[in-house]
């Protein structure tokens, strides 16, 4: 069974899932140099926020398939590096995504209503309602920076609380805002409306202090600024100076650019409410996660295609019921090629025909890709990396969709550019099962598997005769036959699918043939 290192704490109901189909471990707290150390033993890592996991990590995993992030941040995990490696990263972004939204809520009424201070007070022997007088939700304007899954549950409650919402999402459509009741905005349009701003966004390079001095200048004076993302977003100390002179009211945060922050000057402010890192941090999210990144973890080491890879092409899961019975069509075409092209290849384009053309097939250029490289690159090739194996070869690679399909309902062709010309081959499922159908300018039907002689040759009488009899001579046994032909006495192209395969003396003596162009054995 594979074996599944577990770096940081996640709910006992994942490893139970997992130990059912791996050898799992559990190492909590290790250093550097002591991950490094194991790492080379595994083909899965699963890590939360706790570990990290570089360049020289991933370089030491030579098994390592798959590193898994239970949660949704990956900021952790060298991301690039994994995908030179050829390892799949994946996440578990949907478990948390209640807890994140319900706590993200809770730290926007304890700041408004004063809830953390109110509390002390009390405690103390304190009563002073009048220095707590807080501000409703009712009719204020909310800013969500970033709708994904989490940012939409975050406007869908807003809303039950009686709020106007505005979004800036680059990646988001004005059709889909209207349907979740947001008004789309530019960021800066967004800060100088929103009387609370809650961030819901990843971070990366472009998102770092993403609310810098600049922005935090440009906010509707009295802002509250709530984040339960990651830290890093929120340039700090721009922060406790606008909370200083009076331009931002208050702030939440239940994330900081140091973890735990320590002497952070934000934590002496009263009007700041903070708490440490819970936003996923409920039972039902921590079994959730757990669930999930085991889910996709084991989809990765059997063999499948996870929902949540952030380094390798991936589609809904209801596009990709359509497209999965096509991947060993693209890897059918991959892999064909690969041994009858004969020829360096500068330039790889695929075209996308028929009902297929609706949908994003980036997943299956990724399989076509995998196919054709494997057999060449000394390099490990999956899906992951292909795209950037076929860079490192100097191979253009062009995915196009959209044509109408003509004879097939579906199809995909391959058009490959060498020094020596353009070859092509086309594919598509009959009857659920991937055929080739084009190859050149020759009409053949080959289901890519098995063993096969293919031989180009003079379209003339006696040729296929004297294969079949060379073949019987050499007790070389025929399951099928089939014949292309450009026209009539012209060139021809012949597959002979064998029971076994054939030695290159005996394909030296079909090429004496007269008539003969050449012949290769093929295993698909």
């Amino acid at each position: 069974m594979p074996r599944v290192l577990v770096a940081d704490p996640i709910a006992e109901a994942g490893l139970a899932r997992l130990r059912a189909h791996a050898d799992v471990d559990v190492e909590l707290k290790q250093s550097p140099a002591a991950l490094i150390a194991r790492i080379p033993e595994y083909e899965a890592l699963i890590v939360r926020s706790e570990t990290r996991v570089d360049a020289a990590a991933i370089q030491a995993g030579a098994r390592l398939k798959v590193i898994g992030r239970a949660g949704a941040g990956v900021d952790n995990i060298d991301v690039p590096a994994a995908t030179r490696a050829g390892i799949l990263v994946v996440n578990a972004p949907s478990g948390n995504t209640i807890a994140a939204a319900e706590h993200t809520m809770a730290m926007m009424l304890a700041l408004s209503r004063h809830i953390p201070q109110a509390d002390q007070a009390v405690k103390a022997g304190r009563w002073e309602r009048s220095r707590f007088l807080g501000n409703e939700l009712r009719d204020k304007v909310l800013g969500v920076v970033g709708l994904g899954s989490i940012g939409r549950e975050v406007a869908h409650r807003a809303q039950a609380f009686g709020m106007r919402v505005i979004a800036s999402d680059p990646m988001l459509s004005e059709e889909r805002a209207s349907q979740l009741n947001v008004k789309l905005m530019p960021f800066e349009r967004l800060m100088a409306e929103a009387d609370l701003v809650t961030l819901h966004v990843p971070l990366t390079k472009e998102t770092h202090h993403l609310v810098d001095a600049r922005a935090l200048a440009a906010a509707k004076p009295g802002v509250r600024i709530i984040n339960v993302a990651r830290g890093g977003i929120v340039d700090e100390s721009a922060l406790w100076n606008a909370l200083r002179d009076g331009h931002v009211a208050g702030a939440a945060l239940d994330v900081f650019e140091q973890e735990p922050p320590g002497e952070n000057p934000l934590l002496s402010l009263p009007q700041v409410v903070t708490t440490p890192h819970l936003g996923a941090s409920t039972e039902e999210a921590q079994i959730s996660v757990a669930l999930e990144i085991a889910d996709q973890v084991l989809a990765v080491l059997e063999g499948g295609h996870p929902r949540f890879a952030l380094n390798a092409p991936v589609a809904l899961p209801e596009a990709m019921a359509f497209l999965r019975p096509f991947i060993p069509v693209a890897e059918g075409i991959g892999h064909f090629y690969a041994q009858v092209g004969r020829q360096p290849t500068t330039r790889l384009q695929v075209d996308y025909a028929g009902e297929i053309a609706d949908y994003d097939c980036s997943v299956l250029t990724a399989a076509l890709l995998t196919a054709f490289l494997s057999r060449f690159s000394a390099e490990r090739v999956n899906p992951v990396n292909a795209r950037a194996v076929a860079v490192a070869h100097g191979i253009t690679v062009v995915e196009q969709r959209g044509a109408r399909a003509s004879e097939f309902a579906n199809l995909i062709s391959l058009q490959a550019v060498g020094d020596h010309g353009t070859s092509r081959v086309g594919g598509t499922l009959l009857l659920n099962e991937p055929h080739i159908v084009t190859f050149n300018d020759f009409r053949i039907d080959l289901v890519p598997q098995g063993t096969f002689l293919m031989s180009w040759h003079a379209d003339r009488p006696g040729v296929i005769g004297a294969i079949g009899t060379l073949l019987g001579q050499k007790n070389i046994n025929i399951a099928s036959m089939q014949v292309g032909r450009d026209r009539p006495r012209g060139d021809a192209v012949m597959i002979v699918s064998v029971d076994d395969p054939v030695p290159e003396s005996i394909l030296a003596d079909i090429r004496r043939i007269p008539g003969m162009a050449d012949v290769l054995s093929v295993t698909l």
